[in-house]
């Protein structure tokens, strides 16, 4: 049987509203009607917009807010976005304004803003992996990016409009150096409650992103993940064998990509983590795009995947939300993952770790800790392909 993406669900906790969107198509429902039903303001950054069909839909809805009187603003990441600056003109011609997040006019080129967010009237914002582009609504039968979004109402969206609006001031403003984006992210306060915005980037102390994952990780008994790449440095690693050791630790990870060095850079990672007792699942059915932790009761859902470049480099957002009805609804679609999955125990990746594979893997491993995804993407070292038993 075909596998099937999950319907929507919804679950209210602490005072907010959170609506998840496993399947592409209503993912791209959810986008285009959170712009339709704007009045006052659309806040919009992402990383990746291609100039295709569903772009263009995106843009066109866009371009029709600002004409009803909403003030958009639109920002792409300067690295991440093909499309050219004449696609987005529509926008600017009714109204609108837009921009480009570009790391590249300071010595920080390898950076990249990697987040990804849509907020309607300061109260109603979309989150999570997927950009706007055809590949990450497809279908599994069309090899489309298997991705999560949350729609997400109540106090922490004043959150993620100040935090756009960071953005915005940097990115409009000439003289601004990356310094003052690092600065941001080292200040940023997503405070101690049981919903918090976290901020990822590039700075010498652990970031909010960072330093949260670490507490939450460091007394765990139980950790779910999913991720579309997984290279994290070693202390994460250590602290994922030590919860496989005193309790459960689950990893869906993917067998499928359109970058291949991002699976060999997992892969060169599961002998310890086997042999620690994690159970580690590939899946199947299409392209995996999710980013997703549930430790213990605290979920996290955003942009940010469990690699040196998303924890280390990257201008990253996820948010946590500590509520144990969500954590086992979630926990729940990762069920129905699994079974659409490899179990890959040690004999299974010890038959396919021949001295060919590992030498590829390490290498992957190298490459993505540095490079950014879609250099990645690009080489052809023999690690591109993602059918590599």
């Amino acid at each position: 049987m075909a596998y099937r993406d999950p319907d929507p669900f919804s679950l209210s906790a602490h005072g907010h509203e959170l609506t998840f969107y496993p399947c592409g198509q209503d993912r791209l429902r959810a986008l285009i009607d959170i712009i339709g039903r704007a009045r006052t303001s659309l806040h919009v950054y992402y990383y990746l917009f291609e100039d295709d069909s569903i772009g263009e839909q995106v843009r066109n809805a866009l371009a029709e807010a600002a004409r009803r009187g909403v003030a958009v603003r639109l920002i792409v990441d300067g690295f991440g976005t093909a499309a050219p600056d004449a696609f987005f003109e529509p926008i600017v011609d009714s109204g609108g304004s837009f921009a480009t997040f570009n790391a590249r006019r300071s010595v920080r080129y390898l950076i990249r803003n990697h987040q990804k967010l849509v907020i309607a009237d300061d109260a109603t914002a979309l989150i999570g992996g997927f950009n706007v582009s055809e590949h990450y609504f497809a279908p599994p039968s069309e090899n489309g990016w298997h991705d999560l979004g949350l729609e997400v109402q109540g106090p922490v969206v004043s959150q993620l409009t100040a935090w756009f609006d960071c953005l915005a001031r940097w990115t409009h403003d000439r003289r601004a150096r990356f310094g003052d984006v690092r600065r941001l992210v080292r200040e940023w306060s997503p405070g101690d409650g049981p919903v918090r915005l976290l901020i990822g980037g590039p700075t010498r102390v652990p970031n909010s992103l960072v330093a949260t994952i670490k507490r939450d990780l460091a007394r765990a008994t139980r950790l779910d993940l999913v991720m579309a790449y997984f290279s994290p440095p070693l202390s994460m690693r250590r602290l994922i064998r030590r919860i496989a050791g005193r309790g459960t630790a689950r990893l869906v990870m993917a067998a499928r990509s359109d970058n291949g060095a991002t699976i060999g850079a997992a892969r060169s990672l599961y002998t310890r983590l086997l042999k620690s007792g994690a159970a580690i699942y590939e899946f199947l059915p299409c392209k995996l795009h999710m980013k997703l932790l549930v430790i213990d009761d605290a979920a996290y859902v955003g942009s940010a995947n469990f690699d040196m470049r998303s924890l280390r480099l990257n201008l990253e957002m996820m948010l946590r939300v500590d509520d144990a009805p969500l954590a086992a609804k979630l926990r729940e679609m990762i069920d129905g993952m699994t079974q659409a999955s490899e179990a890959i125990t040690l004999p299974v990746h010890l038959a396919r770790r021949n001295w060919f594979n590992a030498i590829r893997w390490k290498l992957s491993f190298l490459l993505v800790g540095v490079l950014d995804y879609t250099v990645t993407r690009r080489l052809n070292l023999g690690l591109t392909s993602g059918e590599e038993d």
